[in-house]
């Protein structure tokens, strides 16, 4: 499936993989299983969770018992899936990997905890896309590691109880707003994943290039974080291309320079704003202004889906602060303006950049 990123995925209209894009795809899963670090002390980032779930991890051993159900969430690419990964690692247990958006009936759920081994550690992706009958199934499945099966239909249905054995389930939503309280409150420990700092990024970019035999330099290191939208998925992407653009055309050695001038040629700005970031900020600058706009009316002038601007590029632009969303409209912010070389036009006048409010919504 060619996508943006997670939200796009399951948006019809979806424009082809950015390469600043937060999901992982073919070459990407492939070598993230490379990278992976393999324990919480190889785990760059994300300290206070790190620190908790070490904790829960070590009382967990200490008592021989299975660990306590975690939910992980948080942005794509921030490193839910390898902390799972760790989690079984840390207990010494098998992991099974599954998505929520696979378990579409209750029959499905129930075939996959009844295979359980005792201890088995169940990483559950986009647990909040998961449907219903299966939710409600996994409340008792988590509480008393046991589930009813129903067998036959109609007034002669009868439902058998299945006893599972303990196991740790992981689930990972990217938005945790969606999961009902029950669900939620079934979670033994809940930890939030945060966008990395530049420094933390150049940390994950240093080792990664240990692992993949580059040679770079800080400053080098530097410059890839500084357009990683402090997300280390995308971090390692840059860092593979900027490696192919080393090894062609200069000495294979990743310096400042040579990862400014390959990110030029890959349409990445010095930001992390790559060609649709950018293309909605000149629309919303240079053809209406700086707003207020309408969002239909700002997709028809970038020739993109009305979802893929909202969903794709607004929320990098807004964590930014170069973008704001108001009532009447998407408006550039002064940073914008600035990021663009642009100079902001004078306020009043009634000018057709407050005119462009009225169209769209």
């Amino acid at each position: 499936m060619n996508r943006y990123d997670e939200t796009a995925a399951e948006t019809p209209g979806a424009a082809p993989e950015r390469l600043v894009g937060a999901v992982a795809d073919g070459e990407d899963s492939t070598v993230e299983a490379a990278l992976r670090p393999k324990d919480l002390d190889e785990f760059v980032g994300q300290e206070k969770v790190r620190q908790q779930l070490d904790l829960v991890l070590k009382a967990a051993r200490q008592r021989g018992a299975t660990a306590d159900h975690v939910l992980l969430s948080g942005a794509p690419g921030l490193g839910k899936t390898t902390l799972s990964m760790i989690i079984a690692a840390e207990m010494g247990a098998p992991i099974r990997i599954t998505s929520g958006p696979a378990i579409q009936h209750a029959g499905d759920l129930a075939a996959i905890l009844s295979s359980l081994q005792e201890g088995e550690v169940l990483f559950l992706d986009e647990i909040h896309r998961m449907s219903r009958p299966a939710e409600e199934m996994l409340y008792m499945a988590m509480e008393d590691f046991r589930v009813d099966v129903i067998v036959g239909k109609g007034p002669g249905a009868t439902a058998i109880p299945l006893e599972l054995p303990p196991f740790t389930l992981v689930g990972a939503t990217t938005r945790a707003g969606l999961l009902p309280p029950p669900l939620r409150d079934r979670f033994g420990f809940t930890g939030h994943m945060e966008f990395y700092a530049p420094e933390e990024l150049e940390r994950v970019i240093r080792r990664s290039a240990r692992l993949l035999d580059v040679e770079i330099d800080t400053g080098g290191a530097a410059e890839i974080a500084g357009r990683s939208r402090g997300t280390p998925r995308i971090a390692n992407r840059l860092l593979r291309r900027v490696r192919d653009y080393a090894q062609v055309r200069a000495d294979g050695v990743i310096s400042r320079e040579v990862a400014a001038t390959a990110l030029q040629v890959y349409e990445v700005d010095a930001r992390g704003l790559d060609r649709l970031d950018r293309a909605v900020l000149e629309a919303l600058l240079k053809l209406f202004g700086g707003g207020p706009v309408g969002l239909s009316t700002l997709a028809v002038a970038v020739g993109e889906e009305r979802e893929t601007v909202e969903e794709v590029a607004e929320p990098f632009l807004v964590r930014e602060g170069l973008l704001a969303r108001t009532p009447r409209g998407r408006v550039a912010t002064p940073a914008a303006w600035a990021h663009l070389g642009l100079v902001p036009p004078q306020q009043g006048g009634g000018g057709s950049g407050g005119q462009q409010g009225l169209f769209g919504a």
